[in-house]
């Protein structure tokens, strides 16, 4: 056997069918074997290779024994020549393969080898090529000095960013993703130390493949795509944390007396920097709208106080003792929970949710201002001033940001985007049969053939033609048919166009499209899978707003509602914990789901008729139901039949 692949997946259905895909189309001449072992996946991941790959290996796991180990396993089944350890959300080339075996072949003195790696939008990822982690380069990158001076050979030695040679040279870390092991090399300096769980693995085989007299090797002409990060988050804290204390493990291992002390000691630092960044930079992408709008409503607010006591009465400080400070947060507190109720945050330049919560939150401030006191109304006109401004501001905040980055201004509704299919006519044809069936709005202008000429009029150019078909058109996505393109074309025709589109691949016989459109998100796909209602961001969002409601009312209310429940304590505990989100109202523990991520009920959907008795076999069934059909009132008919039971304790 000449190479054994080896491929751990955890709950990567789609990407491991496409990643599949393009290994068999990558093997040539090479005799291959291919071995998955599945870390106890919740998806199908086990039913499609079994169906689709009769000729893989697959080995499932009851547990996630993480990412060394799961490899260790498969390479003690290997018989190749060559171990490949490769990600299953990545995408191979016709000749990766047997490019990277005549290489082995013809350099004895190498040990392994890493190509070239670029991400869904076609950038490169620069962890194709690293230095070892000594104290002061991690020091580098841990601060971000890496990253402000990316081609200095001594503040971005961790991802040598000196070394841009266009033919392959040595390297001293090769990256777990796609990483080539000459057996011979592997069983001289061992398997991958199972200590590291994720993360840091590759590093210590690749210093322990150079103690042992063997060469790693950078192969930039030869190029994979990577859509990083699917199996894992990057960028949040716990990956923070994995991450570096892997480091700390790999120091363990290899510094000893005052490098190793530096080393942890930089790392204690590196790892509360980090956490701090990673913090803001999460706060502003998740909530750096919402912090925005709500910074220039209250200006808005207390400019239409200031407006009408001069315009109306003519003195300024007419509103200074009511309409203080906390009058005017109160007002945009108001307006906010009509943009978050609405949904203007799902969608970040779709502007209709964000007029229809403008709209939404004024209704609630003009009701809830008629049961003020007279003492604290102050003017309706103050409302209605308001309220225009705020309609105003996001409107002009979500068309401004959508004109920064793509040229042009918004519309009432956030543009179709124009997308183009490249391919043949019957997949053609199925690509827009498999749209239109997810019920997804695209602008389908038109499809470009890979051969020289077409008649349908369908097509509105050829792949020769490309560039100019998407300068002309204005194209802002593209989906690959990779039946009749080869895989090593599509990573070409990415990386030539850029990362200005957005980019899909309809795998043969496959029922999604995928792609990714950053390096630091995880793979996106669009799928015929079944959709489930409760993932919907605003119906989801809507389902925690219960939650709060039900735990803030129900102590609030405790001294009447406490006396149906029989365990007081339960009952108060269980409030807190829906009060601060640390449980839900209702939830679905007899049905788990990689995609559905809900914290445990007090109730549950078999609640809606308590007087029957669910058989154990029922039970998955009806919470598999309740999350795919989910609307918020179910929540709502369930609490109110089971008012005495809210002292339920958690499973």
């Amino acid at each position: 056997m000449d190479v054994s692949i080896i491929i751990v997946s955890y709950n990567v259905r789609h990407f491991l069918e496409q990643c599949l895909h393009s290994v068999y189309r990558s093997d040539g001449d090479l005799l291959i074997e291919v071995i998955v072992i599945d870390n106890a996946s919740e998806d199908d991941s086990a039913e499609m290779v079994k169906s689709r790959f009769p000729q893989v290996r697959f080995i499932q796991n009851k547990d996630n024994t993480g990412f060394a180990k799961a490899n260790n396993q498969a390479i003690n089944l290997a018989t190749g020549k060559h171990i490949l350890l490769l990600n299953p959300d990545t995408v191979l080339g016709e000749k990766v393969l047997e490019t990277c075996f005549q290489f082995m072949e013809t350099h004895a003195d190498a040990g392994a080898l890493g190509v070239r790696m670029i991400d869904g939008a076609g950038r490169f990822l620069p962890e194709s090529k690293r230095g070892f982690p000594t104290p002061m380069v991690a020091f580098f990158k841990a601060f971000g000095l890496s990253r402000l001076f990316p081609g200095s050979a001594y503040f971005n030695r961790y991802y040598l960013g000196h070394l841009n040679l266009p033919n392959p040279f040595r390297i001293d870390v090769l990256a777990g993703a796609f990483m080539w092991i000459r057996r011979e090399a592997l069983n001289k300096s061992g398997l991958l130390d199972e200590r590291f769980f994720m993360y840091g693995e590759d590093i210590d085989l690749s210093y322990r493949l150079a103690q042992n007299n063997f060469h790693n090797y950078y192969l930039p002409q030869t190029t994979i795509i990577h859509y990083k990060g699917e199996s894992t988050k990057k960028g949040t804290l716990n990956y923070i944390r994995i991450f570096y204390q892997a480091m700390i493990l790999f120091a363990d291992k290899y510094f000893k007396g005052s490098s190793r002390s530096m080393y942890l000691f930089m790392i204690r630092i590196a790892v509360y920097f980090r956490a701090a960044l990673s913090l803001v930079k999460r706060i502003i992408q998740d909530r750096g709208q919402l912090i925005l709008d709500a910074l220039v409503i209250l200006a808005g607010v207390i400019g239409a106080r200031d407006y009408w006591a001069v315009y109306y009465f003519n003195k300024p400080d007419y509103y200074a003792e009511v309409f203080n400070l906390p009058m005017a947060l109160s007002y945009t507190g108001i307006l906010m929970i009509g943009l978050v109720l609405s949904g203007a945050y799902d969608k970040k330049y779709d502007l209709w949710p964000a007029i229809r919560g403008v709209i939404i939150g004024t209704v609630l401030l003009a009701a809830i201002y008629g049961f003020l006191p007279m003492t604290y109304r102050t003017s309706r006109a103050i409302i209605a001033l308001s309220a225009l401004w705020a309609m105003g501001a996001v409107v002009f905040l979500r068309a401004a940001s959508y004109y920064l980055k793509y040229g042009r201004w918004n519309s009432i509704h956030h543009s179709q985007s124009r997308l183009m299919v490249i391919g043949r006519e019957d997949e053609c044809v199925r690509a827009g049969n498999l749209l239109q069936s997810m019920g997804l709005r695209k602008n389908l202008i038109g499809w470009v053939t890979p051969d020289t000429i077409q008649q349908n009029p369908k097509f509105i150019g050829t792949a020769d033609q490309l560039e100019q078909v998407v300068a002309m058109f204005e194209v802002k996505e593209i989906i690959f048919c990779s039946k009749d393109i080869h895989y090593g074309d599509i990573i070409r025709w990415i990386e030539s166009l850029g990362s200005g589109l957005q980019y899909r691949i309809l795998p043969e016989a496959g029922q999604s499209f995928i792609g990714s459109d950053s390096a630091d998100q995880s793979g996106e796909l669009y799928t015929l899978d079944v959709v489930f209602e409760i993932a919907d961001p605003l119906k989801s969002r809507h389902k925690k707003l219960i939650s709060f409601m039900t735990g803030l009312l129900g102590l609030l209310l405790s001294p009447v509602l406490i006396w149906g429940q029989k365990n007081k304590f339960a009952y108060l505990r269980n409030m807190i914990a829906l009060l601060i989100g640390q449980r839900t109202l209702v939830g679905i523990d007899a049905f788990k789901h990689p995609l559905i991520q809900v914290k445990s009920g007090i109730l549950n959907p078999e609640d809606a008729h308590p007087d029957l008795a669910t058989a154990p076999d029922l039970r998955e069934r009806l919470h598999y139901i309740y999350a795919r059909d989910y609307q918020p009132a179910q929540d709502i008919r369930i609490l109110l039949r089971n008012m005495n039971r809210l002292d339920r304790a958690q499973k």
